[in-house]
């Protein structure tokens, strides 16, 4: 087994795997996913509204502003509706680097995320605190001339010093051209989030990487200078969802989409 690979503490990975209800998990990740749900109950309803925000993000991405281009930087373990499926089944042609640096992700992402014939799927094994490697290893795969989607779920939040995650997402876009965009969520002890503080806590005393909450306009922060897509810095599940679902309950967890002007 990688060395890299430690089954004796908990990993982010792994336990939202876990969340949702994947199997590409350790009993030391059950364990601590389990604790954290009884500390904070809705933790998998907000996994989950992750992971549709996702889904509705790249299908507008694709279909309405034409975006070829997608860079997923905290990817995860690969599970339904991943990033490239949702927009090669728009576009076949499109072309998406995954990058994450769990070894395990890396494993599984080799194996299950293959690319239409059409496009490319690439898998980048870097870590999120170095964008500027990221922009040099993902230039075979992405033309940075042309619009990218700049995607990054539940990852700035490991990322401890606010002014350092607004470094690594300025560095990130100051790269990609006009009609490029953003995409993020972030945990927050907002929107009803204020058990998120005990299980956060909790997490950081037993597993790993160590993780924080930040506010609305901390947020909001990170994508200054570009265009805020409606309805603005909301709760994940309330960005725009699909109207036959009705009108959803919101959850701990902000969504925002900014296009650079």
């Amino acid at each position: 087994m990688n060395d890299r690979i430690r089954t004796d503490v908990a990993h982010n990975a792994r336990v939202w795997n876990h969340w949702l209800h994947g199997k590409d998990n350790y009993p030391v990740d059950r364990r601590v996913g389990d604790h954290i749900t009884g500390l904070y109950p809705s933790i998998g309803e907000v996994a989950r509204a992750d992971r549709a925000f996702l889904g509705r993000v790249v299908t507008l991405l694709a279909a309405e502003r034409g975006i070829r281009q997608f860079l997923d930087i905290g990817t995860g373990l690969p599970t339904a509706e991943n990033t490239h499926e949702v927009a090669q089944r728009l576009a076949p042609d499109s072309r998406v680097v995954y990058v994450d640096n769990d070894p395990i992700v890396l494993a599984h992402a080799r194996a299950l995320l293959t690319s239409s014939p059409e496009g490319r799927t690439e898998y980048l094994d870097a870590d999120a605190h170095d964008p500027r490697g990221i922009l040099r290893a993902v230039r075979p795969t992405l033309d940075l001339g042309r619009p990218v989607a700049v995607i990054m779920l539940g990852i700035l939040n490991f990322v401890l010093d606010t002014d350092e995650a607004r470094s690594i997402v300025r560095t990130l876009m100051d790269a990609v051209p006009p009609g490029s965009a953003l995409v993020v969520t972030h945990p927050t002890l907002e929107l009803g989030g204020e058990g998120n503080k005990e299980a956060m806590a909790f997490w950081n005393e037993n597993a790993t990487p160590p993780i924080r909450a930040r506010t609305g306009a901390e947020i909001t922060s990170f994508l200054d200078g570009l265009e805020i897509l409606e309805p603005g810095v909301v709760s994940c599940a309330r960005w725009r969802p699909d109207p036959a679902d009705g009108e959803p309950a919101p959850v701990a967890q902000y969504g925002a989409v900014g296009v650079k002007p």
